[in-house]
């Protein structure tokens, strides 16, 4: 069950020396030393102005207002037998503390167990933080970010890029999801990347808890 494990998850600060942002109008990207992870998010002037482009050759996600980059992350995407959909979509439902209702964990007593179907026990699903659907069953949340396409279909991320990225998105932002995008050329050389691989499995009992959303340390959108 690891890789299905990998699913959906990344518990407390990950000691990756990553600082993620834009340059675009001005703003500037950094890569520090010595910290957790960190992406830099950027209010918006005009929230309906808001608009999410994935580029799945880079296993990018650029969150635009025009021209102006708010936020720019990697990301997982769809296995070459379970890809991503590509195409043009909406999010249209957004739930924080959204759980699988396809893979988990069984609960018997004190004993966790993965398991998937039907389990047996009192059923547990993985954590998938910060849920924002765009196509039925598909939705960015938080999780692993691995090098290589990685999911069944979701686009997950990283950390706490995955609440910033709940809060600059709402009901109605549209997604563009190509094999590229322009911003490859221009954003996605500043991106710095994420490699989950060999990051060791959470304690299931921290699965099964609230301890499993992990929240931004610091300032959500700057």
């Amino acid at each position: 069950m690891r890789i299905v494990s990998r699913l959906a998850f990344v518990a407390g600060p990950v000691a990756l020396s990553l600082f993620t942002g834009c340059e675009t109008g001005g703003l500037l990207s950094r890569a520090g030393g010595g910290g957790p992870y960190h992406v830099t998010a950027y209010k918006p002037n005009d929230p309906s102005a808001v608009r999410v482009k994935v580029s799945l050759s880079k296993q990018n996600v650029y969150v635009m207002e025009g021209d102006r980059c708010l936020m720019a992350a990697a990301i997982s995407v769809g296995l070459p037998n379970k890809p991503t959909p590509r195409g043009s979509f909406t999010i249209y439902s957004k739930q924080e503390h959204k759980r699988s209702g396809s893979y988990g964990f069984s609960v018997n007593g004190n004993d966790v167990t993965p398991c998937s179907g039907n389990c047996g026990g009192r059923y547990v699903g993985y954590p998938m933080g910060y849920w924002c659907e765009f196509a039925p069953g598909y939705g960015f949340h938080q999780g692993f970010v691995h090098p290589v396409p990685r999911t069944h279909g979701c686009i997950r991320l990283h950390g706490e890029a995955a609440p910033k990225f709940y809060a600059l998105v709402r009901v109605g932002t549209p997604v563009n999801i190509a094999g590229t995008q322009p911003e490859d050329e221009t954003i996605g050389p500043k991106v710095q990347r994420v490699d989950d691989s060999r990051t060791p499995d959470p304690d299931p009992h921290i699965m099964v808890s609230d301890a499993a959303f992990q929240r931004p340390t610091g300032t959500l959108l700057e």
